[in-house]
């Protein structure tokens, strides 16, 4: 009976250290950082920023959206672009319609859904037409990070649906620290690494800006950018700032 109990014990003790030890899913690692940074929030709100010379303000409600860029020309006109769930408008500042081809539509959208899509991270990372996978967590500047690749479905992905893209986030905050991602270039294929700061949580949705960087060579492999990052081999680009955060 001795030998039976410690059989027993002896199984549930392998199997607790079995579950304690598996790694999450990506699924659950992005609902998990999406969750910390006030994904409940974003899901029904008003957003509104300035970045660069533009204004932009997103309106979202259980899966239908309103995104719009505000720009204001040399001769202080208005122009507002317009993405919805049903496609992309334009508008001049008294909201008369424009007449845009459809070529121009496509890279519209993209300009302006790329700005909000940034802007929220890692909310969006759960749309349908987002793939993820979970590869080897890393290490980056003594801190552990897990490591979730996202694709692209061609239907729902938009124009860029062929970037790729590395989210590192925190092993126990959660948290979105740095990013990488390719994407088509005229000349080939571009190279970006971003890194995270100036954290600051409104109304409990958290918002961050960032340095980013591009590596000398652009066909290193994104899991290689971390450590060029540490070891000073990344060129710094500019900062993305948002300024002037609202929400509603």
């Amino acid at each position: 009976m001795k030998y039976v109990i410690l059989g027993i014990l002896s199984f549930f003790l392998l199997n607790c250290k079995n579950v304690e030890t598996e790694k999450p899913s990506a699924e659950l690692i992005i609902n998990t950082a999406i969750k910390h940074s006030g994904g409940d929030k974003i899901t029904s709100s008003i957003i509104d920023f300035d970045f660069r010379d533009k204004h932009y303000s997103a309106i979202r409600n259980d899966g239908r959206f309103l995104l719009n860029r505000l720009t204001v020309t040399a001769n202080k006109d208005s122009i507002f672009d317009v993405l919805t769930n049903d496609g992309f408008e334009r508008f001049t500042g008294n909201m008369t319609p424009v007449i845009v081809e459809d070529s121009m539509k496509v890279k519209y959208s993209a300009s302006v859904n790329s700005v909000h899509y940034f802007s929220i991270l890692p909310y969006g990372l759960n749309d349908k037409a987002v793939n993820k996978s979970l590869l080897n967590d890393v290490e980056i500047n003594g801190q552990t990070y897990h490591t979730v690749k996202v694709t692209f479905n061609q239907d729902g992905g938009g124009e860029d649906y062929e970037d790729v893209f590395l989210y590192w986030i925190d092993t126990k905050t959660f948290e979105l620290d740095y990013l990488a991602y390719s994407y088509a270039e005229d000349d080939g294929i571009g190279v970006r690494f971003r890194e995270a700061y100036n954290e600051r949580y409104i109304n409990e949705v958290r918002f961050i800006d960032y340095n980013n960087y591009k590596p000398i060579d652009a066909t290193v492999p994104l899991s290689e950018l971390p450590k060029l990052f540490e070891n000073g081999q990344l060129k710094l680009l500019s900062k993305i700032e948002l300024m002037n955060v609202t929400v509603n």
